[in-house]
């Protein structure tokens, strides 16, 4: 995306909302001729390269829709608003595909490329096969990073983890945009897990401000974590370069390196930046078989595990910067009036909280996202209780040793944790279920 000082110029991606008016008269007053521009190959693409800010070297392009130049279609914006009003987003997308990848085979000479295409939420979660045929089709030499944006998390995560899954096993990598617009999704990138992290391009101007600063010591720290890009937009200046370095970025992009041409700047290959890594055997396992050996494990009836189980939801309650909350009951009849009422509380101040188990409903309490659970799933007879944020991690995983009797005396093996990796691992597993149901 541009900075606000390039509201003018159209070096926007195809993901791009209107962050800045429209200029007067740029919109079209007859229908919109998507069909003539797909048809006649009207539509075309620029690139703007991802610089080192150590190194100064090239690493990668980001692909940029644009229409004609000198018409209104030249504008992202307008395009994406007209491909909108005619339930085209999908063709449109389809045909940027097509253009950047054909591009990236011909315009790095042979030579070993990275280019960054972008794709809307609706595509990832719907239509998810149109951007699969298109980077099957690439050519060997060209290594490809799908760009989504921060929002798409929110709406369906599980949707997002299931398509970013089928993506990875494609060879592209993820990366997540505009991080930062809305910091209660902080808590969701860790289970995502993206290769390239772009924080907002307001950051850049707000690096004063503590919550800029909460959300880049937040993004810092998964990158810290799991080894992942973090990517500066909007550098114009070198007091913009020094701004992304206080900010924690690893790569650049901006008009102190270019605009977006229709060309490739000369390029530095390191694909293994840029490398996908599946969370898919996370995704289908279950907390209690995360936990791995090596771990010492306890016994306790429940009555004594309720404590624990209550102060990690006073956990996720108190947290700076919020995080989410996942539990499996087991069984939706352990989804008590009173567990209901306290999480319904949770689910007003979390960006995510979801409830499993055998029975449970889509909404088992007012904004809780609940998923049923088959009785022969391993986790129905698990008990969990996760905290994931950007600066919290903590676990009850704990396996149920069939006990009759009272519901206070059934005896549990379990574990306590605040290994973030181990927390991770076992939120993911949970939020698979969600990506099933």
């Amino acid at each position: 995306m541009s900075s606000p000082a390039q509201h003018a110029d159209p070096a926007v991606p195809l993901d791009a909302a209107p962050n800045g008016a429209v200029p007067a008269g740029a919109a079209p007053t007859e229908p919109v001729p998507l069909d003539a521009l797909l048809r006649a190959d009207g539509l075309h693409c620029v690139y703007q390269p991802f610089v080192d800010l150590d190194t100064g070297a090239v690493l990668a392009h980001e692909a940029l829709l644009r229409g004609p130049a000198g018409t209104p279609w030249q504008s992202p914006l307008v395009l994406l608003d007209a491909a909108r009003a005619a339930g085209r987003i999908v063709d449109l997308e389809r045909a940027s595909l097509a253009t950047s990848l054909a591009d990236a085979a011909r315009l790095s000479g042979g030579r070993p490329v990275t280019l960054f295409v972008n794709i809307e939420p609706s595509t990832l979660t719907g239509h998810l096969d149109v951007v699969l045929a298109a980077v099957a089709a690439r050519a060997a030499h060209v290594q490809v990073v799908v760009e989504i944006t921060e929002r798409a998390l929110a709406a369906d995560l599980a949707g997002v983890l299931a398509g970013a899954e089928r993506l990875r096993a494609a060879g592209c990598a993820i990366a997540l945009d505009d991080v930062g617009v809305e910091p209660a999704s902080l808590a969701l990138i860790p289970l995502l897990r993206p290769e390239v992290v772009k924080l907002d391009l307001r950051l850049l101007r707000t690096v004063h401000d503590v919550a800029t600063i909460t959300v880049a010591g937040a993004v810092r720290a998964y990158a810290e974590a799991s080894g992942a890009e973090v990517v500066a937009e909007g550098i114009e200046t070198q007091a913009d370069l020094t701004r992304a370095l206080v900010l924690g970025a690893t790569l650049g992009q901006g008009w102190l390196w270019g605009r977006g041409e229709r060309r490739f700047a000369a390029t530095t290959s390191r694909p293994e930046r840029f490398a996908a890594h599946s969370i898919s055997p996370q995704l289908c396992t279950t907390p209690y078989e995360v936990i791995g050996a090596g771990r010492r494990l306890r016994r306790a009836p429940k009555h004594l595990l309720l404590p624990l189980s209550h102060t990690l939801e006073l956990t996720a309650a108190q947290a700076r910067v919020a995080p989410l909350l996942l539990a499996g009951f087991e069984d939706a009849r352990f989804f008590s009036p009173d567990t209901a009422r306290r999480y319904t509380e949770l689910a007003r101040q979390l960006p995510f909280v979801g409830a499993l188990g055998v029975g449970m409903s889509a909404e088992p309490a007012p904004g809780v996202r609940g998923t049923a659970l088959s009785r022969q799933d391993p986790l129905a007879r698990e008990w969990t209780v996760v905290v994931l944020g950007a600066h919290t991690a903590a676990a009850l995983m704990a396996r149920d040793l069939g006990d009759e009797g009272a519901d206070g005396d059934r005896e549990f093996e379990f574990v306590v944790t605040y290994d973030r990796a181990l927390v991770t691992a076992a939120a993911q597993a949970l939020v698979g279920r969600f990506a099933r149901a």
